[in-house]
């Protein structure tokens, strides 16, 4: 029991040897890592308008922190023109960050250059506010004569993106519709064999025993060959102008239906010709069937044979009569219509396959809902890829950037609002299509005392209310923009009446608050839940918001 007590005792000891050992390391770890140092300063604090302040801001810290420097409109009043690249020092474990910010002003007056924040690690970090004083520039008034300030005029909204963007279909749409008339609809030159084929059977037969002639199957022994182009030369020919079915016959059916056309009176060829071709057909079973080989002499006086017969033939047809002519005619026509609607029907299948092409692949790589919404157009889509808007709207200030400009709405105030309300300025935006809204409310009163929120949201509930808006769902969070600015977001879903009527969508709102001593500031904004863009847009706004929270 005693080694045991012993044994415990070491061991609790050089535990609590290790925890020290541990313990100072971790103080010694935390004294060598030095706090950061945030400084700031602008090269002037009086300029006339127009003019730039460089506003530079200094960070010390360790050189494994994490920086993040104000971004976008952060100073207003004053306007950023440009922010700079940030310049890197680095000395052994610590690193020295300097941006630089050049700012301006449009009005004359005085004006505070707010905190910034500066966040690292997480924590944030506030810089010294300035003075700026703006002056007014002088101008000459006796030599220089004065205009009175012109009316707004209404500018029409540029279609030019859409334009090119129709003309670049329209190319498109050419090109394919001339590659489908170069191959398909355009009448192409004949090749030989094609226009051979158009001949009529009578010279076409005279050619191919001329082409026979010319030939190297006899010089080359091929007996077979020969008889065998021989007879379905003429065979060919018989089926084509006679009307018989030679290709499928024997030798004797053959000659049977010639003599039968003869006989009755359809055919006016002498027996002896008939007679002669039946034995030019034996000849050619001989050859081709039981090996036979005449000599080359007969091979070519059958073929010479032949060609009497065709001519011969050709004579005995009785001429056709004129409705047979034009029977022919018509059909011919019937024929070369037939040809023409073919090729219609391959120039549409293949313009038509192109185009399932074309989306199916746009289809499987965007998506079908991005698909639709780029051909058919889809109202918040068109506002989330159009060009944007950054401005300040009211006093104090909200600045936000949008997908269009917020408008000026006049507002009409009862007495009792009059005389707690000192100034009050409504700006707002609505796409009806897509319901979506934005709206910027900055308002004074004459009481400058701490306003309540809660006040402000039961209000903005009521109003929702009259607007015919139901099924009304509410939660509430604190929002911080980019700059330490703190404020209140309200936000939830609801069912918005569409157009006024009774039919409703389910859609979400959200309601940002700012405010002090006697003003505040309100940015709402509405959009269809199921709306993606619309989605993205809100996103967008939210990240931009800024305002001043002083007067």
């Amino acid at each position: 029991m005693r080694t045991q007590g012993v044994e415990a005792g070491k061991i609790a000891s050089h535990f609590l040897r290790y925890s020290l050992l541990w313990l100072c390391l971790v103080s010694a770890h935390s004294y060598g890592q030095k706090k950061p140092v945030v400084s700031s300063e602008a090269d002037t604090t009086s300029i006339k308008i127009g003019e730039q302040i460089k506003f530079k801001v200094v960070v010390e810290a360790d050189s494994t922190a994490q920086v993040i420097f104000p971004e976008g409109q952060t100073f207003a009043p004053l306007e950023t023109v440009e922010a700079y690249k940030t310049d890197t020092t680095r000395k052994k474990d610590r690193i020295t960050l300097q941006k630089t910010y050049a700012l301006t002003q449009f009005d004359s007056g005085t004006y505070k250059l707010p905190t910034q924040r500066i966040e690292i690690d997480g924590i944030g970090y506030f810089t010294d506010s300035l003075e700026v004083q703006v002056a007014t520039v002088p101008v000459d008034t006796l030599t220089q004569k004065m205009y009175d300030i012109k009316p707004l005029m209404e500018v029409q909204k540029s279609y030019s993106d859409l334009l090119i963007t129709i003309l670049i279909v329209l190319l498109i749409l050419g090109v394919i519709a001339g590659l489908v008339y170069w191959f398909v609809l355009r009448k192409k030159p004949l090749t030989e064999e094609e226009k051979e084929a158009m001949l009529p059977a009578y010279d076409r037969a005279l050619l191919e025993l001329k082409r026979l002639e010319n030939s190297k199957y006899l010089i080359q022994d091929e007996y077979k060959k020969y008889y065998s182009e021989l007879t379905a030369i003429v065979r060919a020919y018989l089926e084509e102008d006679v009307h018989v079915s030679a290709l499928e016959s024997t030798t004797n059916q053959l000659i049977d239906k010639l003599e039968l056309l003869k006989d009755s009176g359809e055919l006016q060829l002498e027996e002896e010709t008939i007679q002669q071709f039946k034995k030019i057909l034996q000849t050619a079973d001989l050859v081709k069937f039981a090996r036979s080989k005449p000599p080359t002499s007969v091979a070519e006086q059958d073929r010479l044979a032949v060609e009497q017969i065709v001519i011969k033939t050709k004579e005995a047809l009785p001429e056709p009569t004129e409705e047979e002519l034009m029977m022919q005619e018509a059909y011919q026509e019937e024929m070369a219509e037939k040809r023409r609607k073919k090729k219609i029907y391959i120039a549409a299948a293949s313009f038509a396959g192109l185009v399932f092409f074309a989306l199916a692949f746009s289809i499987a790589y965007y998506g079908f809902s991005t698909v639709k919404d780029s051909v058919f157009g889809h109202p918040t889509k068109s506002l989330l890829e159009g060009e944007w808007v950054s401005s300040a709207y009211g006093y104090p200030p909200i600045i936000v950037e949008t997908p269009e400009v917020l408008i000026r709405q006049e507002t009409e105030l009862s007495a009792e609002a009059m005389a707690k309300i000192k100034e009050l300025q409504v700006f707002s935006y609505e796409q009806p299509k897509g319901m979506f809204t934005v709206g910027a409310i900055s308002t004074t009163y004459t009481d400058p005392e701490e306003l309540n929120f809660e006040e402000s949201v039961e209000a903005f509930i009521i109003n929702l209310e009259k607007r015919g808006v139901k099924n009304i769902i509410t939660k509430e969070e604190e929002f911080t923009t980019l700059s330490g600015v703190k404020g209140v977001r309200i936000y939830g879903s609801a069912k918005f009446p569409v157009n006024g009527s009774d039919e409703t969508k389910s859609g979400k709102y959200s309601v940002i608050l700012f405010g002090g001593k006697g003003f505040q500031q309100q940015l709402m904004l509405s959009w269809l839940e199921d709306d993606d863009y619309a989605q993205e847009i809100i996103d967008r706004i939210m990240k931009s918001i800024e305002v001043k929270t002083e007067v």
